[in-house]
Formats: C-alpha cells, sequence, structure tokens
C-alpha cells in the first residue's frame, strides 16, 4: 500500500465536511477503485494557515521520512491576507522542495492543486475587494505555482476552472457560505485523480 501524504490548509483538512469528504480520503478512495493501492492519506493541514505556517508546522512535527505520494495545495490565505506575490513564489518554491524530499526526492510522486477560486461563493461576493479582483489575484498565484512546479517536474492540477464554474451553487459550498462542500471535493478528485492514476500507475 503506497503511503500518502497531503499539505495545505482549509481546502485539504477539508473545513465543514466530514473525513470522508475531503477531497485527499476521495481521492485515495478513487484510485483504490480503480486498483491502485493508496493508503488514506496522512494530514497536515489547518485552516487559516498561509505558506510560512504551513512550513513552521513542518518543521515542529516528528520526522515524516519519506512517502510514496505527496500533494500540496497552499495559497489561499497568503492571498486572502494580501501577502504579496514575490513572497507567495519564494515560500511556495520552498515548501515544494520540501514536498519533493518527502517523496524521496522524486518529483514525479509529487501532486500541486491550484487554488479554487472563493471569490465567487456567497461569502465572497460579500467581500468589498470584489469577485474579479480575487479572481485575478489567484490567477497570479497559480501561474507562480504552476510555473514554479513546471521548473521542479512537478504535475500541476487545475482545479480553479471547475471552482468558479459551480462555486456558487449551493450543494458545492458548505454551511459557512465560503468553503467547498463534500460534493465540490468530488469534482476536484474528478479533475485530480487521472493525473495521480498517471503517477501512481506501476
Amino acid at each position: 500500500m503506497t503511503s500518502y501524504l497531503a499539505l495545505g490548509d482549509s481546502y485539504t483538512i477539508g473545513e465543514a465536511v466530514p473525513v470522508e469528504g475531503r477531497w485527499p480520503v476521495q481521492l485515495a478512495a478513487a484510485l483504490r477503485a480503480d486498483g491502485i493501492a493508496l493508503d488514506d492519506p496522512r494530514i497536515i493541514a489547518t485552516t487559516g494557515w498561509t505558506t510560512d505556517e504551513l512550513s513552521a508546522a513542518l518543521d515542529a512535527a516528528e520526522p515524516l521520512g519519506e512517502w510514496g505520494f505527496v500533494s500540496l495545495l497552499i495559497g489561499v490565505n497568503n492571498q486572502y491576507r494580501n501577502r504579496g506575490l514575490d513572497n507567495y513564489r519564494e515560500e511556495f518554491d520552498a515548501l515544494l522542495q520540501r514536498a519533493i524530499g518527502y517523496a524521496g526526492g522524486d518529483a514525479n510522486r509529487v501532486m500541486v492543486l491550484s487554488i479554487p477560486d472563493w471569490g465567487v461563493t456567497p461569502f465572497g461576493r460579500e467581500d468589498t475587494r470584489g469577485a474579479t479582483a480575487i479572481g485575478a489575484q489567484i490567477d497570479a498565484f497559480n501561474a507562480a505555482a504552476r510555473e514554479l512546479s513546471q521548473a521542479r517536474g512537478v504535475r500541476f492540477v487545475d482545479i480553479t476552472p471547475v471552482s468558479r464554474a459551480r462555486g456558487a451553487e449551493p450543494a458545492m459550498v458548505a454551511e459557512d457560505g465560503l468553503h467547498p462542500s463534500a460534493a465540490m471535493y468530488t469534482e476536484w478528485t474528478r479533475v485530480a485523480e487521472p493525473v495521480a492514476r498517471s503517477l501512481l500507475r506501476p
């Protein structure tokens, strides 16, 4: 059974959804159903974490050793707190290198997910910055993450389009009006699963 380490923030820990609704848990289940023996993930993620806070948590964790598969989704709180893009690039790249290290130095066992667009949610529509500005900032952060991932040979999975297309639907948003529902995480899983399968298939 291949071990799986999932790193991130509220989107990885699945704020406001049951454990089985979290996208990394759904992904592992989908891959097992497809004949790939991927264990349920060890998740290191907390709602509200920025890149530096995830890094500090990894510093504080017990030695994590090596994992067969690692996913990384981080950055929305950098954007939400109006932190600069250059700072994000630097800290994301450091986390990406750590993720590769956790995968035994094999970039082909690491997968990055893009930041979803929370500006389309009921919560986001109340934000004074406006959905257009939020979306533009998220696009810039995602462009940086994509560029850095590709430079290090890591697959980048773009779930932002589905988050925009369906993120305003009541069934796709948790009760807090901001975080994705388990149904939205299922949509992310559908996008991510073929990429993960190609990385893990013997």
